[in-house]
């Protein structure tokens, strides 16, 4: 079976300065990873190389299958993204925000509006449904973004700093979705400076540091989130 993500020898460069040094990853479907990582790391940057927002310099990234250079639009198809953007249009109400991205990813009729209801309970924004996106507070705004991230099933989550302006409500809608039958099959990739919720949340755990991979290790060799934390608090400066 294919991994979900392949990385070969990936590499990006800003002008002068290399961001990415010739990396490799894979991710096997429904694995959930978090990269953890100083300022600068090169983090946010590669899950951008990844959904496709940014072009690599060199080496290739494939997802389920699909060349993120050579069928974009394929891959966009199976990525679901959460960031500090929440990728929402003020000026549209809450379900005309999903109603758009449903579209987008060619969801359509009762099958959306059934999805979007679904979704806006499920962040607790039913409510709130026909309401300008623009009076909603960063908290709110966080909850839609989550929702939209999820509206057409992606196979993959890509998740830069998640709980980044989340109140507890938001957390938990978040923690909740993840944890959900639904999305347990679906492979995560999480970038975080939160080391305690990263490590309880992920099975893979990962250190990017000056652009490279200083650490890969599965969580169920550690006795603890102490023990990892003891063990590879260097790596993070």
């Amino acid at each position: 079976m294919e991994n979900a993500v392949s990385i070969r020898e990936l590499s990006k460069v800003f002008g002068k300065t290399s961001v990415l040094k010739a990396l490799d990853l894979d991710l096997k479907k429904g694995e959930f990873a978090v990269i953890f990582g100083p300022n600068g790391a090169g983090k946010t940057t590669l899950l951008k190389l990844i959904s496709t927002l940014v072009e690599p310099t060199g080496g290739s990234v494939f997802v389920s299958g699909f060349n993120i250079s050579e069928e974009p639009e394929k891959v966009r198809k199976e990525i679901g993204m959460l960031s500090h953007d929440s990728y929402l249009y003020g000026e549209l109400t809450a379900k005309e925000n999903l109603h758009f991205f449903g579209k987008m990813y060619g969801i359509d009729g009762q099958e959306l509006e059934k999805r979007i209801l679904q979704l806006l309970n499920d962040a607790g924004l039913v409510t709130k449904a026909d309401e300008r996106v623009s009076t909603f507070s960063r908290g709110m705004k966080q909850r839609l973004s989550i929702a939209r991230a999820l509206l057409h099933r992606p196979s993959l989550l890509l998740l830069d700093e998640p709980y980044t302006g989340l109140d507890p409500g938001a957390s938990l809608v978040f923690e909740n979705l993840l944890k959900s039958p639904e999305f347990q099959g679906s492979t995560k990739l999480m970038v975080s400076h939160d080391l305690e919720r990263g490590f309880a949340l992920c099975d893979r755990l990962l250190i990017l540091n000056k652009g490279k991979f200083v650490y890969d290790e599965v969580k169920e060799n550690f006795s603890g989130f102490q023990e990892f934390r003891e063990k590879c608090g260097s790596m993070l400066a």
